[in-house]
């Protein structure tokens, strides 16, 4: 399948990335890249570009987008408009296939697949195991199945990297018919840890931590390539604190918060909905500082004296020093830390603040590497513990995942 054009689409919770690389047996062409940010950000403009293959943005606009069809609107005009985008001249093909995030497929879909009627059916059934991100990969399917509809669709499950966790992380100790509806750890941000791998062949080390570390934060432990343990659990909520999630939290507050609201209502629905938002959308950085969920702002009012804004901030590099610690534990020593993820690669003073007391462990930064950006090692080279900072991937892997299915289903 030579010079096969695969189209990547990767929603988040308030954004739509979107890229289309060229595909053929070895090598892999970028031809362009998008996304619209800020969706449903109230009276707020959200961003909407595009860059060439060269990294030059063709695209850079203020766009109001206040729900997800109008995001998706902008996405598909420049997708069936590109010549308008480059002085008349075409520079992406229509795609021959298509490749979704989706970040967890419940108990029943563990494998990359293609897409149909019935594994939407299915995809729906377990839309609250990952309800911030699901319901919009779900709406972003089926309008780019109307968009290209004699185009094969593909799933993409960040789950698929941790289908084979060892029982011991995977069960959850409730009792047993609730582990018989589906409820386990899935895990998340599967496809950024795959980038990873990908990008450390052929010396991978065999014991490894990678900290995904954005708006929603991960941490996985990973023996000779393979997940065997990571923070998040039946869904993105547990784990470490993110942007708006509690991460880990005795089920104590999660029942005292259920029933104040079954106080003001006896709608069970309506009080289990009102509770998922509130540790879904409303909690983490959000929830402790105040004011904001965005790393970049909070370091800013840190500056400012804001005390709120540092203790979020604190709590947040105090799980991950404490998963870390955890983790080495569980791999039975540790050779390499990896830091992605947008605040994982962007904000120095976050990862000097985990690493601040892992000494014990090996794991010692070097200050002046630590200011560098891109992908870069940040320990000394002296260090017995190797440090580095690596861009993930994810839409690579997605490719790489497509065109491997659109090879198996032409055989």
């Amino acid at each position: 399948m030579p010079g096969l054009p695969v189209l990547v689409l990767n929603s988040g919770s308030s954004s739509i990335k979107f890229s289309m690389y060229e595909s053929g047996e070895s090598a892999r062409r970028k031809l362009m890249e998008g996304a619209v940010d800020g969706i449903g950000s109230g009276e707020k403009e959200g961003k909407f570009w595009i860059k060439d293959p060269n990294d030059r943005k063709i695209v850079d606009q203020s766009s109001h987008v206040p729900d997800l069809a109008s995001a998706f609107k902008l996405v598909e005009d420049a997708l069936l408009s590109a010549e308008k985008h480059s002085g008349g001249e075409q520079t992406w093909p229509h795609p021959a296939a298509i490749g979704h995030r989706v970040v967890c497929g419940g108990p029943t879909i563990t494998e990359n697949q293609r897409v149909s009627p019935e594994l939407i059916e299915e995809l729906e059934r377990y839309v609250h195991f990952a309800p911030l991100h699901n319901p919009v990969a779900l709406f972003i399917i089926r309008e780019t199945l109307k968009l290209f509809p004699e185009v094969p669709n593909f799933i993409c499950l960040d789950s698929y990297f941790h289908r084979n966790l060892p029982e011991v992380t995977r069960r959850l100790p409730v009792p047993a018919k609730y582990t018989e509806m589906g409820v386990q750890r899935f895990g998340a941000h599967g496809i950024s840890y795959e980038s990873i791998i990908e990008q450390l062949k052929p010396s991978v080390p065999s014991r490894l931590i990678v900290a995904h570390l954005g708006n929603g934060a991960s941490i996985a432990a990973i023996r000779d390539g393979q997940s065997i343990d990571t923070s998040m659990g039946l869904t993105p909520t547990g784990g470490i604190i993110s942007g708006t999630r509690t991460g880990d939290i005795d089920p104590g507050v999660l029942l005292f918060i259920l029933r104040e609201l079954l106080k003001a209502s006896d709608d069970g629905k309506h009080a289990a909905d009102e509770l998922e938002d509130a540790v879904s959308k409303q909690a983490g950085l959000l929830g402790v500082s105040k004011t904001t969920n965005d790393m970049r702002d909070l370091r800013k009012a840190i500056v400012a004296g804001n005390a709120d804004a540092r203790l979020a901030v604190d709590q947040f590099t105090y799980t991950i020093r404490k998963f870390i610690g955890a983790y080495i534990a569980v791999l039975g020593g540790l050779d390499m830390l990896v830091f992605t993820g947008g605040i994982g690669v962007n904000d120095s003073d976050s990862r000097a603040e985990i690493c601040s007391g892992l000494e014990c462990f090996g794991i010692v930064l070097d200050a002046q590497r630590n200011s560098a950006r891109g992908d870069v090692t940040i320990s000394p080279d002296d260090s017995s513990v190797t440090v580095r900072v690596i861009p993930p991937e994810e839409d690579l892997i997605m490719v790489n995942h497509v065109y491997r299915l659109m090879a198996e289903s032409s055989h």
